[in-house]
């Protein structure tokens, strides 16, 4: 009696942890119990949800050239150290870094120079001697480039996942698809065009002091004075559009978002949200350098090549805090402060399909769903009951466990439920009735060959154990290579599957042994099994 006490204790404290699990799930209102259950439930896919699902195309020739410019930039600085002077390194519109070497008679030092540390990522393409120079033309190697977009995507990918994360959308399903393409999902979501924007904004933040020298007029017409470049300031208008104001800024870039570390919605004296910004340590300095040195001048901060605001400095900032002003809206800040934490895209992207699953399509299908499971449950309860008496009834009693334990472990691993997930539920309800006829038949067998029923019982389930065992372990195995392999709705399958078969071979094993324990413990002395 005491090991089946605590088979009793065991089984009762699963169920009742999966029931904790799984009624929030079930009761849309949980009433007074509501402290004690936990906030998860299962979440719904989108195609049971609704939602949004998006094609990105990530522009991986810009993310080629900004590498290339880069690259162009440290291979001058590194040229200097060696007091080799390279001139103009830009990236052509074919996609070529060309740069050129002031004196021919250090052409042995910068190809040492481009050999050595450069090998591996650049190829030269051409050298054009001229009269004192040397243009140089480069090319990305095709390792590299492999690599660079590898490196790309996931960062994309990372970026994309931290802003949605940030946004408040339950279970986004964002991987990668072919040819630089990303596929996003967002169940629940009904603004779309917050949801691109938020998406596709680069978040490439810099800090450049305006050039108050510069006449505007003449710039507007392309006369930009050297060292120096046109921009737009934003300016908001009451109706709650912008205006773009020409401004000139000074190219070089004092401080990038590169050193961010949090970026906040806050409000000014008037209510007015804003974003507050925090930097790093290294960025803390460079913000004081930077502001000390320019008291009086005016510090312009660019974000997308848009300038939101140029203060002018009134003294040395230190603490490492800034911030962006502009007359936002509550929802614009909040989507600024999103993207400016999630980190900048390292190219931009664009969206290639966008398709809205109205509410409608998805609550339908959880209807038809939820409604085949209903229709078949109760008919296969029927017959089990019809069929094999007792054993049946201990069979549905079975049957609402495994559904309670799947659900309560969704919820409680924050899977997701896909309408492929409820064709493995339904599945999983005519494998658990698998099992169960299997048990009862072998132990019908051993009351055949006339043994006691506490002896068929004990025969059945020790030969149905290994058969149960060994045909759901592949059915595990299969589940799991669907996963591994499978995309969204296929991986949903495979995920209420694997777990339909662990709770299914629980509750066929071990909670069906309990139940004929205590059946033959109640039956009177030398009656039969009615089975």
């Amino acid at each position: 009696m005491s090991g089946l006490r605590w088979r009793i204790v065991a089984a009762v404290l699963v169920v009742g942890l999966a029931a904790v699990y799984a009624l929030p799930s079930i009761l849309p209102d949980k009433g007074p119990l509501s402290s004690v259950f936990p906030d998860k439930e299962v979440n719904l896919g989108l195609d049971l949800k609704g939602g949004i699902n998006l094609i990105l195309g990530v522009d991986m020739q810009t993310a080629v050239n900004n590498t290339l410019e880069r690259m162009g930039e440290e291979l001058r600085a590194e040229a200097r150290e060696d007091k080799i002077i390279v001139l103009s390194p830009q990236v052509g519109s074919e996609g070529k870094l060309h740069f050129e070497l002031l004196t021919r008679s250090k052409e042995k030092a910068l190809d040492d120079l481009l050999d050595n540390y450069y090998a591996d990522q650049l190829r030269l393409d051409s050298k054009e001697p001229g009269d004192r120079r040397i243009r140089y033309t480069v090319s990305m190697t095709s390792q590299y480039r492999e690599k660079l977009q590898k490196m790309t995507i996931d960062q994309v990918l990372k970026v994309i996942r931290n802003r949605i994360n940030q946004f408040g959308v339950t279970e986004p399903d964002i991987r990668r698809m072919e040819n630089n393409r990303l596929q996003v999902q967002l169940p629940g979501l009904e603004d779309a065009q917050r949801a691109v924007d938020l998406i596709q904004q680069t978040a490439h933040l810099e800090f450049q002091l305006v050039d108050d020298e510069a006449d505007v007029d003449k710039a507007t017409k392309g006369v930009v004075p050297p060292g120096s470049e046109l921009a737009y300031l934003q300016k908001p208008q009451p109706d709650g559009s912008y205006t773009r104001q020409p401004i000139v800024l000074e190219k070089n870039v004092l401080l990038s978002g590169e050193y961010i570390t949090d970026a906040q919605v806050a409000f000014d004296q008037f209510n007015q949200p804003y974003v507050a910004l925090s930097f790093d340590r290294q960025g803390a300095r460079i913000f004081e350098r930077v502001t000390g040195e320019n008291v009086h001048e005016r510090l312009a901060i660019v974000l997308d090549e848009k300038v939101y605001s140029a203060p002018t400095i009134q003294e040395k900032i230190s603490g490492g805090r800034a911030s962006i002003t502009g007359q936002f809206s509550m929802q614009e800040a909040h989507d600024l402060a999103i993207v400016l934490r999630a980190g900048s895209l390292p190219a931009p992207v664009d969206i290639l399909s966008e398709r809205s699953v109205g509410a409608s399509l998805g609550q339908q299908s959880i209807e038809q769903g939820i409604r085949s499971i209903v229709v078949g449950g109760i008919l296969v309860l029927l017959f089990m009951v019809v069929y094999y008496g007792i054993g049946g009834l201990i069979t549905d009693i079975l049957l609402f466990l495994n559904i309670l334990l799947i659900v309560a472990v969704l919820a409680g691993f924050g899977a997701t439920l896909t309408l492929p997930g409820i064709a493995g539920i339904i599945l999983l309800i005519g494998m658990a009735v698998d099992a169960s006829v299997l048990i009862y038949e072998r132990i019908r067998e051993e009351l055949r060959r006339g043994l006691s029923p506490r002896k068929a019982v004990d025969e059945g389930f020790s030969r149905a154990t290994l058969t149960i065992v060994d045909a759901n372990v592949t059915t595990i195995v299969a589940a799991v290579i669907l996963y591994q392999f499978g995309t969204g709705p296929i991986r949903g399958f495979a995920v209420t599957l694997s777990i339909g078969v662990l709770a299914s071979m629980f509750t066929a094993i071990f909670v069906c042994r309990i139940f004929f324990d205590l059946w033959l413990r109640q039956r009177k002395p030398g009656s039969s099994l009615n089975l």
